[in-house]
């Protein structure tokens, strides 16, 4: 068994501030394709940091390491879990599927870290962690080590690669993430006016 965390907060400065998690895609907001993309493999869905009220079905989580970026957002969603094995996803990953994200949780289910590797760059914002790897993110904080890469390979994580990604990425696009100006055109976003919700599916149990 295990839970999902969308991290759904930080500052977005490259953006202007915008909240990622209500830019669109293909018609839908980022928050509701990562919903949709989640919730029929798991009925436990934290949002990190959002800062709007919790869809149905899911759990808003302060940031409780507020200004350690991404690195403080993994950490609060491990010490709040209550399942072993919490599933992190990025909130500005549009292109993540269902059948990746199931996948990665299966793939090596005692690793304290299981991360993805695309083009030769870790994945951390997508990777599938062990709650007990809490306390060693907390002390990578403690130490003013907040580069997300490297306080995960501490945990000496499974890296998933290579001939293993390529079934879920023929366009090569499934690490894609809204971080700039330009990547807003690369990727077809609009900034959110219009906001076209996922249809909310039921819980199910999880796997």
């Amino acid at each position: 068994m295990w839970s999902a965390a969308i991290l759904a907060g930080g500052r977005a400065r490259r953006l202007g501030g915008q909240d990622k998690s209500a830019l669109i895609v293909d018609g839908v907001r980022l928050l509701d394709r990562q919903l949709a993309a989640l919730h029929s493999l798991t009925d436990t869905i934290l949002l990190v940091g959002y800062p709007g009220p919790a869809p149905a079905s899911c759990v808003v989580v302060p940031d409780h390491r507020p200004g350690t970026g991404p690195l403080g957002a993994i950490a609060s969603a491990l010490s709040v879990a209550t399942t072993e094995r919490v599933l992190i996803v990025a909130v500005d990953l549009p292109f993540l599927t269902t059948a990746f994200l199931d996948f990665l949780a299966r793939a090596d289910e005692d690793a304290d870290a299981v991360v993805p590797v695309s083009g030769g760059r870790w994945q951390p914002l997508c990777a599938m962690y062990r709650r007990r790897a809490a306390p060693v993110l907390d002390a990578a904080i403690d130490r003013g080590e907040l580069a997300v890469h490297t306080a995960v390979a501490r945990l000496n994580p499974t890296l998933i690669s290579g001939d293993s990604l390529v079934p879920f990425d023929p366009e090569h696009r499934l690490f894609a993430n809204i971080n700039t100006p330009d990547d807003l055109g690369r990727w077809g976003v609009d900034g959110g006016r219009n906001r076209t919700a996922a249809p909310e599916t039921s819980q199910t149990t999880s796997r």
